[in-house]
């Protein structure tokens, strides 16, 4: 990537836990780029909307990874955190959420995604796979720019009330 492009692109931190989703949405977002075209300023193509819906078959290679890294500003190792760990099996969908975790801090979690995780360990809440209002299911977390349901507009945080005990 050149460096005048790169100097046009407004930089954003990562969160603690945040997934790869949430972040390359945010990022996105800010520098107002489609998947496409971020994956073009990268060099790596048509993964990035992949990546955005949870879809690592094949795993992210480090050459992928490290291109991606450099546009979006943050270290390869900051960007490996926001993916499973090796070993650990990721739910593509239902996209789930901590109602409450999302209300202390408005980001999706990685470990929300994964297939071992019931609830949040946090709050002792069962996680949320679709709007409790109007049972419309969560969109990919790189799409939540307003942080509520698309149909209903309820907000994230305000669900915490139909979470169950954990």
């Amino acid at each position: 990537m050149s460096t005048e492009i790169q100097s046009w692109l407004l930089s954003i931190e990562p969160f603690e836990g945040e997934s790869l989703s949430h972040f390359l949405g945010r990022f996105r977002r800010q520098n107002h780029l489609s998947p496409s075209a971020l994956g073009d300023l990268a060099g790596v193509g048509a993964v990035i909307a992949r990546w955005e819906r949870f879809h690592f078959n094949p795993f992210p290679s480090d050459a992928e990874l490290a291109a991606v890294a450099e546009v979006v500003g943050v270290t390869l190792d900051r960007l490996r955190q926001m993916l499973a760990p090796e070993g650990v099996k990721m739910k593509c969908e239902p996209i789930r959420l901590c109602a409450a975790c999302y209300q202390e801090e408005p980001y999706h979690r990685l470990e929300w995604q994964y297939q071992s995780t019931g609830g949040c360990d946090r709050h002792q809440l069962r996680l949320l796979s679709k709007c409790r209002n109007c049972q419309a299911k969560f969109p990919i977390p790189a799409l939540w720019e307003d942080g509520c349901c698309d149909r209903c507009r309820l907000h994230f945080g305000e669900m915490t009330k139909w979470q169950k005990s954990y």
